[in-house]
């Protein structure tokens, strides 16, 4: 038995919440306090410990020089064009943010257009969103600080490479769209946050607004606001023919949207309701002239294209749609014209495909992709012959290749050298029921020559909610993971959006549980096809996905010898509390309605650990400025789950500075974080030493 380590003191007080007439205790209510000098001292004793722990684990350093090893390749983006620009990014290898460059012509010679690394000493400064005029003489773009949702936008020349005077800011959970005259853009904003909370005060009441260039943001232009609905959201988009103005409404994270449209040729035409009720999503592709083209899963919960009148009402735009590519067996997955026609990516069992229509909706085409994997890119204008699309999987690097429409082939543009040799790898996919009989697929990497001997260490990987797919993509943490031996699986759970609306429907609210059940069935999945076993299975997940690591681990700690929850929602009756977690009720349902109070209270993290439990060892990651997931979440939960320990496994957790909720971080953290964790799996998992010297010999 190891020795039970000795945790920081986190003192209880005597906070009781009463909900639908049921007390609920909440102890470690002081650790939400994110300005307190106890908060702070808490933050540092676990730190120490942590840090501690891991520094003696001798597997550390060599894991981490060869992750640096593995990491220090060529990365690039996939190229776009506006005007007679191209533009892309690039990654040098170990350079803490990546890089945007502009040329004249593919084979030109590359400019930097804006370096982030040279906005501040550690990396922390992110370019976090861009957009560029039609001509691509101008850029918009907003940067992000410490890994905060909170953005700063600037506008600069790309001819010059120099900023314009122009800066906004509090700036959240928006993009930028430019009229096509150059004169300014559309952009949404909140107000001013008090400046002690601005990491945790909630955030509602955005606006949409209008910039013009040269003018202070105090003259900014208010297109639109609801005072009467503080949750709603705004996004513009201008028509490329600048004729409308699109604006999505949102409300939280449903997969639906309400559609306004303003008709820019008429400089003071009122702001239009097209689609007034909460019937479904709708996209904006593009339009030829007052018909516009959306992608939508409205009665089609695995999507379909429709062409919709602009010009129409919000009492007769029923009456006008007119159904251009229906719906699939597959889910619709994004949708772009080029070519005079629609380049249409499906999700086939998670794994990517790509088929042309004609503008009528006719099919022309498959487009034959590499293998099979995650595709990115198609993007472009109507009248675009080429484009560039990226391609990866579990064991392929990220490449990019140029798509010519008049020879229907894909040329490899560039592809990344890495120290591995993908042959080595094998990626298969696998169909398991879950505890209902509902099928699930899993993905599972590691080297060729497996033998299933049942004990070999295993990641198991999950997210299950808010639409959001789950498809094959290259980590170089992953790689180093399999390396040593350790199997990677990732379970395509219900929540997503892997196969649609009723898919990720059967994952929310009173139906979250399936979601757990689904990881669960997973993991005895692979235990029962001698895989792994219990004591060599560790689970991870972030975010959402570490609500479900923090959920399972409670329900079965039996089942799993280590977790690696980061960044998750933990506590499950506050959320909504703080910054944008109350648009999380679409998803997981209110604390208010007292149907939906009892399915959170009965998996919340926080609020069903057991005293005297042996629960895995796990090792929460969150980082001290989240302001999507404040790290009170993962606060809170340390403190109660190392309380509530009966048996000798570690619990600690990492708690990482200047960073946020994940977006932006620099390279230099990313590194050291995901050593980090393996190095916890190493130890806690009990490694073979072999598996740890064949990291230290290669």
């Amino acid at each position: 038995m190891a020795d039970r380590l000795a945790y920081p003191t986190s003192r209880t007080v005597d906070q009781v919440d009463i909900y639908h007439g049921v007390s609920v205790p909440d102890p470690y209510r002081w650790l939400e306090d994110a300005n307190a000098t106890e908060t702070a001292d808490w933050i540092a004793a676990q730190n120490q410990l942590t840090f501690d722990y891991l520094a003696q684990i001798p597997a550390r350093s060599p894991i981490y020089d060869r992750m640096l090893q593995l990491w220090d390749y060529e990365k690039l983006s996939v190229p776009w064009k506006r005007g007679d620009r191209y533009f892309y990014y690039k990654n040098d290898g170990l350079q803490n943010q990546s890089v945007l460059y502009t040329l004249d012509r593919l084979d030109g010679e590359p400019r930097v257009l804006l370096d982030p690394n040279r906005l501040s000493d550690d990396g922390t400064v992110a370019l976090s969103g861009i957009a560029f005029t039609q001509d691509g003489s101008l850029m918009a773009y907003g940067l992000s600080a410490a890994g905060s949702d909170w953005q700063t936008w600037r506008v600069r020349s790309v001819a010059t490479g120099e900023d314009l005077p122009d800066r906004l800011d509090w700036v959240k959970f928006s993009r930028a769209s430019w009229t096509p005259d150059n004169r300014g853009f559309f952009y949404s904003r909140y107000d001013e946050p008090n400046a002690e909370n601005q990491f945790q005060e909630t955030n509602y009441f955005q606006k949409l607004y209008y910039h013009e260039l040269g003018t202070e943001q105090a003259a900014d232009r208010l297109i639109y606001e609801r005072p009467d609905q503080p949750e709603w959201g705004f996004g513009g988009t201008v028509s490329d023919d600048g004729s409308y103005l699109l604006i999505a409404v949102w409300k939280g994270t449903e997969s639906k949207n309400l559609l306004f449209v303003k008709d820019l040729r008429q400089p003071d035409s009122p702001v239009r309701e097209l689609v007034g009720d909460w019937v479904g999503s709708f996209g904006f592709i593009d339009n030829d002239g007052a018909i516009g083209w959306f992608e939508t899963n409205w009665q089609a919960p695995m999507g379909r294209v429709v062409a919709i009148d602009l010009d129409a009402t919000s009492t007769d735009w029923q009456s006008t749609i007119q159904e251009v590519i229906p719906e699939a067996t597959y889910k619709l997955d994004a949708v772009s014209t080029l070519n005079d026609g629609f380049v249409v990516e499906y999700l086939q069992d998670a794994r990517s495909a790509v088929q042309f229509f004609n503008l009528q909706g006719q099919f022309q085409f498959e487009i034959e992709l590499p293998g099979l994997g995650s595709i990115g890119g198609f993007q472009g204008k109507r009248g675009d012959r080429e484009t560039f699309y990226s391609f990866t999987s579990y064991t392929t690097p990220t490449r990019i290749y140029r798509y010519d429409f008049a020879s229907q082939t894909s040329q490899l543009f560039r592809e990344p050298t890495v120290a591995f040799n993908p042959e080595d790898y094998e990626t298969r996919q696998v169909f398991y029921h879950s505890k209902d009989g509902t099928k699930i697929p899993l993905f599972i990497s590691h080297k060729k020559g497996l033998e299933l001997t049942g004990d070999h260490p295993t990641i198991l990987y999950g997210y299950g909610g808010f639409n959001v797919s789950l498809t094959p993509v290259f980590s170089v943490s992953n790689l180093v993971w399999m390396e040593m031996g350790g199997i990677y699986a990732v379970a395509n759970l219900r929540g997503g959006g892997e196969y649609g609306e009723a898919w990720h429907e059967a994952g929310t609210k009173l139906q979250k549980q399936n979601v757990f059940d689904d990881f669960i069935a997973a993991a005895e999945w692979l235990i029962a096809n001698q895989y792994t076993k219990p004591q060599r299975l560790a689970i991870s997940g972030g975010s959402n996905g570490g609500l479900l690591v923090g959920a399972c681990l409670i329900q079965r700690p039996d089942l799993f010898g280590a977790a690696l929850p980061a960044v998750g929602v933990m506590d499950m009756l506050r959320f909504p509390q703080f910054t944008i977690g109350w648009a999380w009720c679409s998803d997981y349902g209110s604390p208010e309605n007292e149907a939906e109070f009892q399915a959170l209270y009965a998996y919340s993290p926080l609020h069903n650990l057991r005293s005297g439990t042996a629960y895995p060892a796990t090792l929460v990651t969150t980082a001290d400025r989240d302001d999507r997931v404040v790290p009170a979440h993962s606060f809170k939960f340390t403190a109660a789950l190392q309380a509530a320990q009966g048996g000798d496994a570690p619990t600690l957790i990492r708690i990482e500075t200047k960073a946020g909720h994940g977006a932006g971080k620099p390279t230099t953290k990313i590194v050291e974080e995901a050593s980090d964790k393996l190095a916890f799996l190493v130890k806690t998992l009990d490694f073979q030493p072999r598996l740890v010297a064949k990291v230290a010999e290669s």
